[in-house]
């Protein structure tokens, strides 16, 4: 694997087209609005499994919200 590919994501995007903000869509999801914020800047991966979560509550799949770069 190529060690410069870089996971993005689209769930700022995502989860303002559903009128979420970070602290009620971090409720929603079972973390942190911060764990939201830096998901969605880039600076944290979110697991397997949270991305799953993620998916299902925006009603996304995984490839509409994150992509490598």
């Amino acid at each position: 694997m190529d060690d410069r590919l870089i996971l993005r994501n689209n769930l700022r995007k995502a989860r303002k087209e559903r009128g979420y903000s970070q602290l009620e869509f971090a409720r929603l999801v079972g973390v942190s609005r911060q764990t939201v914020s830096s998901i969605e800047t880039g600076q944290f991966n979110p697991t397997a499994k949270l991305a799953l979560v993620i998916c299902i509550a925006l009603d996304k799949k995984f490839e509409e919200l994150f992509y490598f770069d």
